[in-house]
């Protein structure tokens, strides 16, 4: 297991999203994977409110009411670690004090629980004061229905500023930021990774397979069939992108695993991360997204993969 920042969190080192649910996966199918997960020893759950309201036909909210439903129907809220954001959603958008407050009720109504264990600033907004933003957080800490606080998108200044806001006013402090974090997309490690190591967050990546390029089911720019996520995913299809493939081929083949699975791994032992997220459709997806926290890449394979990747 792994502990999130100086908190009491301990979660499964495999963080499942939510994002899919509602989506490429109805809510029989979100359930079957939800079970998948939590068979195997998982206990984390990453949502969203805004999850799934670009899917035509959704308004936001169907990822939270498909894990609330699950949790009411098989008891599991107890040994559950839910993460959910706000900020997001073009329903409730921003993070003014009034929007956090609503927002929280929904998600909470939505996920049929009484606490959040971790709530997330979806992404900053820089037209709310931070110390309205922060200060409306710590209420909820402070009322029970949240346990910790989490920032996600954010820049490292507006980390450090937020950071230091919740120490002078005595605000709950973030204690893990949610960045796009992958092999191929490396930036969190210039600005992002010192802040976070400094101050004792943790680091839970979301885009871990990039949109499913890491995958290795995107090989050519004439992407067939009908994923929601190929134009995504082929947007890395450069020689950077080739070498990567590359190399995660030749590591998978040799632990008779997948791209996947290597990509999470060498994502999961990355100073900070205490998580990587990844979600699944289908239990098959799952198998190969678990296959990675047993998976124990060697220094060489390690490096290999960061050369690769530059």
């Amino acid at each position: 297991m792994a502990k999130i920042g100086n908190s009491d969190l301990e979660v499964y080192p495999l963080n499942l999203g939510g994002n899919v649910f509602g989506w490429t996966a109805d809510e029989q199918e979100s359930f079957a994977v939800l079970d998948a997960y939590t068979g195997a020893g998982g206990n984390f759950i990453d949502t969203a409110d805004s999850y799934t309201a670009r899917v035509p036909g959704n308004s936001g909210g169907e990822s939270e009411t498909i894990i609330g439903n699950w949790l009411a129907r098989r008891g599991r809220r107890d040994d559950i670690v839910i993460a959910t954001k706000v900020g997001n959603w073009p329903r409730r958008p921003g993070l003014s004090a009034k929007n956090i407050r609503e927002a929280a009720e929904d998600s909470l109504r939505r996920l049929r629980t009484d606490h959040l264990d971790l709530y997330y600033a979806h992404r900053d907004d820089q037209d709310v004061p931070l110390e309205e933003t922060l200060g409306a957080f710590d209420e909820l800490v402070r009322d029970g229905k949240v346990r910790y606080l989490g920032a996600s998108n954010y820049s490292a200044d507006r980390l450090a500023e937020a950071l230091s806001v919740s120490d002078r006013e005595g605000f709950a402090r973030y204690v893990a930021l949610q960045p796009h974090y992958n092999l191929v997309e490396r930036g969190y490690e210039r600005d992002l990774a010192p802040l976070v190591a400094k101050e004792g967050l943790s680091t839970l990546p979301y885009f871990a397979l990039a949109k499913g390029f890491l995958t290795g089911k995107y090989r050519s720019r004439v992407v067939g069939g009908s994923s929601p996520r190929a134009e995504g995913a082929v947007a890395y299809l450069d020689h950077r992108g080739e070498r990567v493939l590359d190399a995660l081929d030749e590591i998978a083949s040799a632990h008779s695993t997948t791209p996947a699975a290597v990509a999470l791994a060498w994502l999961a032992v990355q100073p900070t991360v205490a998580a990587p997220i990844a979600s699944a459709r289908n239990e098959e997806q799952l198998a190969a997204l678990l296959a990675s926290v047993e998976l124990h890449l060697s220094a060489a394979e390690l490096a290999t993969l960061d050369d690769a990747s530059q």
